[in-house]
């Protein structure tokens, strides 16, 4: 029995069938951990959902901000020209699949394994018992009849301060913010929403979420998705406790899956057109 992460997929159906194999997945006994963003940019969206949905409880997925826009799309809150999840809106199982996505965690911690899931990453100031508390305020907004008030009050970057005393949408969104979007903080922890660069590469004041020097949730083993441009080293990964997996498919990368029990990676090659 093993347990695998696997890094996002963006509808590149074919890549994780792929993958699957590589592993020699077995449902009777492995698990899989999706780190988010199973949909949109690729071709194939509403079969990755699918597949990722029949697999019932050998495969969990954390929710990305790909997969909160296509339930923004659902509901016509807004729908960009470059999004390829037309395949899902116009689906005859349409709202089982999106009745599924929108039950699925925020945030996934397994204390056997000793390993945590999101897909972006934490807030400095958050303990990972802080993050599973507001994930099951997000949850539960996204689950009950609050969502469809939420998703238009989803995007945006403000406020980029975390307070306990955050309430509402406000609240919300900042989390949102958190786990499906973060990159870069600031010293007092305030998040940056809107750096992409690549470590050492960012304008100044500014650090990876992981290496801010008060992060409280430091000691952890987190994996997250996200960032297709950053590459860490083996080293990095171990003295941060985080452990990256979007190698970009989509962007014409590859494929990752970490096996959790020794962190031994595996790798396919992106169908998709070489983009960065």
């Amino acid at each position: 029995m093993a347990t695998y992460a696997i890094g996002d997929v963006q509808g590149c159906y074919d890549e994780l069938c792929s993958l699957l194999e590589l592993i020699e997945f077995d449902p009777g006994a492995d698990r899989l951990w999706f780190a988010g963003d199973l949909v949109n940019r690729g071709p194939r969206s509403a079969d990755v959902l699918r597949l990722v949905k029949g697999l019932g409880d050998s495969a969990l997925t954390v929710l990305g901000n790909h997969d909160l826009h296509l339930l923004a799309a659902d509901r016509e809150v807004r729908v960009n020209v470059a999004d390829t999840f037309a395949d899902v809106l116009s689906a005859g199982d349409r709202d089982e699949l999106l009745g599924w996505l929108r039950a699925q965690p925020m945030f996934h911690r397994d204390t056997a394994l000793d390993f945590c899931i999101v897909h972006a990453g934490l807030a400095p100031r958050w303990t990972t018992a802080d993050a599973a508390g507001v994930a099951r305020e997000l949850e539960a907004c996204l689950r009950g009849p609050e969502y469809s008030s939420f998703l238009p009050q989803m995007y945006g970057n403000q406020p980029d301060q975390w307070s306990d005393a955050l309430q509402g949408h406000d609240r919300l969104r900042f989390v949102t913010n958190v786990f499906t979007r973060i990159r870069y903080c600031r010293a007092d922890g305030s998040l940056d929403m809107r750096a992409k660069q690549i470590p050492g590469n960012q304008p100044p004041g500014l650090c990876p979420w992981f290496a801010h020097p008060d992060r409280r949730n430091l000691g952890e083993r987190i994996v997250f998705g996200h960032w297709a441009a950053l590459r860490m080293t083996p080293e990095a990964e171990h003295a941060y406790g985080v452990f990256h997996i979007d190698q970009g498919c989509v962007w014409g990368g590859a494929l990752t899956a970490l096996r959790l029990d020794d962190l031994q990676r595996f790798d396919v090659p992106s169908r998709q057109p070489k983009r960065f």
